[in-house]
């Protein structure tokens, strides 16, 4: 009897073995998945531990044989072929495991914090802007959605609980209404498969999305012991729940819209942007792939407001520090009632400019906002001189607005502005002297001064004065 009861324990034993041994894949590698076409996809996951395991792909019937280590892991790379599908791979470690509904096409990741979360139904009072029309034209067919769930670890996880998604009006209403709209405008231009990756939270920190690797050098910053309660902006808790289950999915680039979170220490926002870009880079081992963020958006602050001119400047040297990235200016896209702005579509637009004429080459499609470039003093005038502006200026017809000039003394007054050119000249009479110019460089002030291309002049200013708290 004794020899019995050992046989089903070891009976009971060896089966939970096989049962564990099953092939288990991270939960974005689905049916309806996304894979970047034309590319060695990465594949990872777990079989049964030291054995064989074959991976056939339907669109050219090619087996990958490999082996799992001692623990059952393995890592493949599938070769992808131009835009198609649907498609179906197997997985058999001698159990096959069969994943359908597969289009091949482009993949993009958009993360950040509640300007990238929000969601095309909205927030409570806050609404997106034609929502009701856009998830009309929701179940168009060509964009797969991916939405991470919100949630935090001061550890690398790697499990997540979600699925690939068909678009339609209830699916397409709880996703990114920047990320959804960024995907449809490239599936309907590009006229392949988008699928598209959320992994956002609102009011968190550029910090927590950082590792800890990512994040030394840095002090300006609350780093609580583990023991405290976790809270999304703990360092490094968003990278490890969210962002490190998917890292490695191949894909063809990230867009980022966050940093009103940070406007309490602005002056390093552009070396952590930097070193956190750099991070993701090198974990996901596949290149510099395209970086384009927006920089935040016009809104009456109620704290640290002279902190927010300083954080534009932080996310427009941005572009100087990281490599293959790009600013979508939205100082013409605010609002004066809330931190969550509607018009998400020209955000989309803008980015998808980005994405279109610099990562896919799209000729005659116009990227690039003006910059400052020079001042110089013409009697009691200020003129300001710009940067990608083929074609010149324009305020469409409107008074320009949001111009202040100073003198010796560094008291700003309200400027008139006019373009003159290629140029604006700014002055007030109230300045004899001229020596210094800003624009649109407070928390609410909105900018109307385009490029003949339509794309808007972000904030700036001609003097490095600190900035004084009123």
């Amino acid at each position: 009897m004794k020899r019995f009861f050992v046989f089903l324990f070891l009976l009971q034993c060896l089966m939970s073995s096989l049962l564990k041994a099953q092939i288990t894949l991270p939960a974005i590698f689905g049916n309806g998945m996304v894979l970047q076409q034309k590319d060695d996809a990465n594949f990872w996951g777990k079989a049964k531990p030291n054995t064989s395991l074959t991976i056939t792909s339907s669109w050219n019937n090619k087996i990958y044989n490999l082996k799992t280590d001692a623990s059952g892991n393995w890592k493949a790379k599938i070769a992808t072929p131009a835009a198609g599908g649907p498609y179906s791979i197997v997985f058999n470690d001698g159990k096959k495991l069969i994943l359908s509904d597969i289009l091949i096409g482009e993949v993009w990741l958009c993360s950040g914090q509640s300007n990238m979360e929000m969601p095309i139904k909205g927030f409570a009072n806050q609404p997106i802007l034609n929502a009701n029309d856009i998830l009309l034209d929701a179940d168009e067919p060509g964009v797969m959605l991916f939405r991470i769930e919100k949630n935090m670890s001061r550890t690398p996880l790697s499990v997540l609980n979600n699925k690939w998604e068909h678009t339609n009006a209830s699916t397409v209403k709880e996703f990114s209404a920047v990320g959804y709209q960024f995907a449809r405008l490239l599936q309907q231009k590009l006229k392949v498969p988008i699928g598209i990756i959320q992994c956002a939270y609102g009011g968190t920190d550029i910090e927590a999305w950082m590792s800890k690797k990512s994040l030394n050098g840095f002090s300006d910053f609350k780093n609580p012991p583990d023991t405290a309660k976790l809270i999304k902006n703990d360092p490094a808790v968003l990278f490890n729940a969210m962002l490190n289950p998917i890292i490695g999915y191949t894909m063809k680039g990230v867009l980022w819209y966050q940093g009103e979170n940070n406007r309490f220490n602005p002056l390093t926002y552009d070396k952590k942007m930097a070193a956190m870009v750099k991070e993701w880079r090198t974990l996901w081992g596949i290149g510099e792939w395209p970086f384009y963020y927006v920089q935040i958006a016009p809104n009456v602050y109620k704290d640290v407001k002279e902190n927010i001119p300083l954080l534009y400047e932080a996310q427009a040297r941005a572009m100087q520090l990281i490599t293959n990235s790009g600013m979508v200016v939205s100082v013409d896209a605010g609002s004066q009632t809330t931190i969550h702005p509607s018009n998400k579509t020209i955000i989309a637009k803008r980015l998808a400019y980005w994405a279109l004429a610099k990562s896919y080459g799209k000729e005659g499609v116009s990227y690039l906002s003006p910059v400052y470039k020079s001042l110089k003093i013409v009697d009691d005038k200020a003129v300001i001189s710009f940067d990608q502006i083929p074609l010149g200026l324009t305020a469409y017809d409107q008074k320009l607005i949001s111009f202040e000039i100073a003198g010796e003394n560094k008291v700003f007054y309200p400027a008139d502005a006019a373009i003159s050119g290629k140029t604006v000249v700014v002055k007030n009479a109230d300045v004899k002297k001229p020596v210094a110019v800003r624009y649109a460089f407070k928390d609410n002030a909105v900018g109307n001064l385009y490029n003949v291309e339509g794309l808007p002049l972000a904030p700036f200013r001609t003097d490095d004065w600190e900035v004084v708290k009123k």
